[in-house]
């Protein structure tokens, strides 16, 4: 589209101080100035001559309108001013008419402009801009069900999805500055190669809002790390599935849930963000249950499974732990099995609330097996209170979880020797292997409870192990 020199006007019918310039416009038409009108609604309404049709709002995006009337002076091909609304003092500057307007109110704000409404600023973009979708469109056929239509081509985990149209898919993707066609990693089973827009739509599909994009990026590439062996934990057919923690001030800035209910239902941002990992797994890698994902029963955290970590205690927080600061945003993420509750509603001391802890972890998986799984033990308030009260640190529960939690185990052939040998003359051995405890903070404020979430099961050098990636833009 070519740009027209001398002044363009910007205006719509539907716009009370457009109606009120009407008259200046013909005045300055008059005048012999170089004078083109764009209307955004009704072509036959401004009295100028020049009034060009801008219903498709082409002129209006290329100019970046925003209000209207907005009247522009072009020099050489150049935006030379701009003036918003009306105001007399300005026009009369920008147009050099010293009268002009003359028995108009001196200001009266603009109206907004049609090209910045709700999913029409999108649609411009896409149709006028640079930025181009590289994935193929699917036309819904007449009279179907977008949501039905997402069902019948295999891309909802079991629940309805959000339908992943272009000016979605563009408005996820602006939340990010990485580019489109990046690619974050193979994602497994099929391999495919993950991009930064494929991952787009899955968030779409997932219902996510586009400022959760850049903590779901992250989730995708942790996940995607082969410490994390996303493969095995989809092929095994034990229960687990990836679980997302969400540390640093992203938590407060998406509105993330650390407190009642914490790993339940309710908070868009918990729920959602996880969702988008496990449809990128389906949607992307092909990681559909009785399909590659072999899961013998699952469990519902398989729709979505992330929380955020409570950081208002005196305990490092998880991302602390693994190296970054609490300036810093981040997510780790974990293998992990539905929770267990565990209960003690009577110890106020650190010592026998490890009791009451470890008679729960030393259960998991076979009440005979050692180094079987890594498990996260999430700490819920009251109990986080026992141990602050007594000045434990989190690394003092660490260590006398491990402690307590030896037994007379042995490896059933379902994991290794590594870190789970006994000290000489105990007779026991150690239920996890080095760091295979992460203890995290969360929870409501009511009940003296804690949750275990077991994970997937050690296999030496092929297991699965927690990653963290900081969130960036």
């Amino acid at each position: 589209m070519q740009i027209p020199e001398g002044l363009i006007a910007v205006v719509k019918q539907d716009c009370p101080t457009c109606v009120l310039v009407n008259p200046v416009l013909k005045s300055i038409e008059n005048s012999g100035a170089a004078l083109t009108v764009y209307v955004q609604d009704q072509p036959d309404f401004p009295s100028t001559r020049q009034a060009i049709d801008d219903r498709s709002l082409e002129a209006s995006y290329r100019l970046h309108i925003e209000t209207v009337p907005t009247l522009i002076k072009i020099e050489g091909g150049r935006e030379a001013a701009r003036v918003v609304g009306w105001e007399r003092d300005e026009w009369r500057a920008l147009t050099g008419m010293a009268n002009l307007g003359e028995s108009l109110p001196q200001y009266r704000p603009g109206c907004g402009s049609l090209a910045v409404q709700p999913g029409i600023a999108e649609r411009l973009a896409l149709r006028y801009g640079d930025f181009r979708i590289s994935s193929r469109e699917l036309a819904v056929p007449e009279l179907s069900d977008s949501i039905e239509y997402c069902f019948e081509r295999g891309w909802s985990d079991g629940l309805p999805v959000v339908p992943p149209t272009a000016e979605r898919i563009y408005r996820m993707l602006k939340a990010t500055a990485r580019a489109p066609h990046e690619v974050l990693g193979r994602m497994p089973p099929l391999l495919t190669d993950c991009t930064v827009e494929k991952v787009a739509i899955n968030a779409v599909l997932a219902g996510c809002k586009p400022e959760y994009f850049p903590a779901v990026l992250a989730a995708v590439e942790a996940a995607l790390d082969p410490a994390f062996c996303l493969h095995g934990l989809l092929a095994t057919t034990w229960f687990s599935g990836p679980m997302i923690v969400v540390n640093g001030p992203v938590r407060k800035a998406l509105g993330m849930n650390w407190a009642g209910n914490v790993l339940g239902q309710g908070n868009r941002a918990n729920a959602t963000i996880g969702r988008a990992l496990q449809l990128a797994v389906r949607n992307i890698g092909g990681g559909k249950p009785q399909e590659t994902d072999m899961s013998t029963f699952g469990h519902p955290g398989k729709l979505g499974f992330c929380f955020a970590e409570d950081e208002d205690t005196p305990w490092t927080t998880l991302a602390q732990d693994r190296g970054l600061s609490r300036a810093q945003s981040a997510v780790t993420v974990f293998s992990a099995d539905g929770p267990l509750g565990c209960a003690d509603q009577k110890s106020r001391t650190p010592e026998a609330l490890v009791y009451s802890l470890a008679g729960s972890l030393r259960g998991l998986n076979h009440i005979d097996m050692i180094n079987g799984a890594d498990a996260v033990v999430v700490i819920g308030p009251e109990h986080g209170r026992v141990f602050d009260q007594a000045g434990w640190s989190k690394a003092d529960a660490t260590a006398a979880l491990h402690a307590a939690t030896r037994i007379k185990g042995v490896d059933l052939g379902m994991g290794t020797a590594r870190g789970a040998s006994g000290q000489p003359g105990d007779g026991l051995s150690a239920k996890f292997r080095d760091g295979g405890l992460t203890l995290v903070r969360a929870g409501g404020p009511a009940g003296m409870f804690s949750a275990i979430i077991p994970g997937w099961l050690v296999k030496g050098e092929l297991g699965t192990d927690p990653v963290t990636r900081e969130i960036r833009a």
